[in-house]
Parts: structure tokens; C-alpha cells; sequence
């Protein structure tokens, strides 16, 4: 090889703008994104197509011979789909409406108000998520026992609650941290009580906390299963998760209704993500081009 030639390559390499990838890079990076992506999208996609196979083909590879709806239909007709689902919405709904406003108020007022107690509250709620749900199954049952609230609703309402609320409150404490005082001030000033500044005018501000608080306590309360196995007997009083467990024996599984229950499930939890992720988005977006 010529000195010529050398130079020239030595001059190409050397022209490749910085940040710039090679071909190889490029080539492996797509390579390990498609692998990743068809990793994350076959669980959901045989699911779905496990849904529409006939009860005794729901083991086989075959995903696209003889499609059927006969798994959604027997699940409609001969479960308590609809009563798990109404107690699903039911508790989820309260527990996001009741989780997203008491984290809100909590996590405003450790961000904006010094008072007694602040401390010790704030690692209150940071040590009760240490503990597994295992540990707190047996005493949570018999406190809602002697509250007489066990196959209620209002049972699983506070217990999702005692789950969303620290986590969602120490979130909502540094979103509230990086809203600049100067309008807490200036709201006072234009003669608002605190609670005032906080509803018309920090709450407005925090609208990405909030649906990501919001999706938190949602998915808590719509996908947990301990404690709606433990608190709730009787399948017409079972939340959607606790009914999935029932096509499921010591001796069979029903895999087609299992697959057709879990899609359904799936769509309301997939509307309530693309629905935070919308207002997350925004809010960031928003936030960027402020100046």
C-alpha cells in the first residue's frame, strides 16, 4: 500500500463528523432494536392471537387457523366478566381520583410549608414502601376485619391507597420543587388563600405529576392481585384480576377465556397510558420552550 493511499483513508476516517456511527454501528444498533422489539411485542401478540384460537388449539403454534370469537363470547356469557369488570373501574377509579388529590395536597405542602412533624412524615411514607406485600398481607387483613370492610370495595380502596399515596407524594413533592416560589408569592399577593394558589394556580403548572400520579394509582389498583385475592370472596365481588385466577384450577386452565379476559383488561390500562403520556408529553414540551 502506497503512502498515497494511506493518506487518503487516514483523511476519510478523519472527516466522519463527531457523534457520527459507522455502518457496522448502525447495522448492530438496528439489529439489537428489532431484537428488542419483537422480545417485547410476541408476549402481547400471542395473547391476542391465543385469544382467537378455539379452546383446544390454544397450545398449538398455529396462530392463524381456524379464528374464532367463541373464547370472548363464553367469557361474557358464562363468567361474572362484567361484575369483576364494574368492581375494577369501581376501585380504580376512586383510588386514582382519592391518590392523585392526596398526593397533590402532600407533596404541596412539604414543598411549600415547614411545620412539625415534615420530617418524620416525609420518611414515613418512604419506609412503607419497603415492605413486601407478603409481610403486610395478614395484618392489613385483620385490620380491615375489624373495620368490617373485608369483601368491600372501600377495603381495597384504602389499601391501593396505602400503595399509591408515598410514592405518588414524594413525586409530586419534587415536581412542586422545580415550580419557581415567585408565583406562590404572587398569588398571595393578589389575595389567595394557600389552598387558592394551589388549585387555580400550581395546580395548572403540575399537569404532567399528575398524569403520571394518575397512571401510577391506576395501574396499582387495575392490575393488583394479592390483595384482591385475599380481601374479596364470592366471584361476583372479585376485581378483574382476582377473576382471571379463577380459569385457573389444581387440575386445568382455561387458556382461551384467560387470553380473551386479558385483552380486554388490557385495552382500558392501554387507553389511560396513551391518555398520560399525551399530557406528560405536552407538559415537558410546554415546560422546554418557556422563555
Amino acid at each position: 500500500m502506497t503512502t498515497a493511499e494511506t493518506t487518503t483513508r487516514t483523511a476519510g476516517r478523519s472527516q466522519r463528523k463527531r457523534g457520527e456511527r459507522s455502518p457496522l454501528a448502525s447495522v448492530g444498533l438496528h439489529a439489537t432494536l428489532v431484537v428488542a422489539s419483537v422480545v417485547a411485542v410476541f408476549p402481547v401478540l400471542w395473547v391476542l392471537l391465543t385469544s382467537l384460537k378455539p379452546a383446544d388449539q390454544a397450545l398449538t403454534t398455529d396462530f392463524v387457523k381456524d379464528t374464532t370469537l367463541d373464547n370472548y363470547r363464553n367469557l361474557v356469557a358464562d363468567t361474572h366478566f362484567f361484575a369483576w369488570f364494574g368492581n375494577s373501574v369501581l376501585v380504580a377509579g376512586v383510588t386514582t381520583v382519592l391518590g392523585v388529590f392526596i398526593a397533590a395536597t402532600t407533596g404541596y405542602a412539604v414543598s411549600r410549608f415547614r411545620f412539625p412533624g415534615m420530617r418524620p412524615l416525609m420518611w414515613t411514607l418512604l419506609i412503607t414502601q419497603m415492605f413486601p406485600v407478603a409481610i403486610l398481607i395478614v395484618p392489613l387483613y385483620n385490620l380491615m376485619g375489624q373495620l368490617g370492610l373485608l369483601n368491600q370495595p372501600l377495603g381495597l380502596i384504602i389499601t391501593y391507597l396505602t400503595i399509591a399515596v408515598p410514592f405518588c407524594a414524594w413525586m409530586m413533592k419534587g415536581f412542586f420543587d422545580t415550580i419557581p416560589v415567585e408565583i406562590d408569592e404572587s398569588g398571595r399577593v393578589d389575595g389567595l388563600n394557600p389552598f387558592g394558589t394551589f388549585w387555580r394556580l400550581i395546580l395548572p403548572l403540575a399537569k404532567p405529576g399528575l398524569a403520571v400520579t394518575g397512571f401510577y394509582s391506576f395501574i396499582t389498583a387495575w392490575g393488583e392481585v394479592a390483595y384482591a385475592s385475599a380481601f374479596m370472596v364470592g366471584e361476583e365481588n372479585l376485581t378483574l384480576a382476582g377473576g382471571l385466577q379463577t380459569f385457573v384450577t389444581q387440575y386445568t386452565s382455561n387458556w382461551g377465556a384467560m387470553t380473551a379476559a386479558s385483552v380486554l383488561i388490557a385495552i382500558p390500562a392501554a387507553v389511560f397510558f396513551v391518555f398520560a403520556q399525551r399530557h406528560l408529553v405536552a407538559g415537558m414540551t410546554a415546560g422546554a420552550t418557556k422563555g
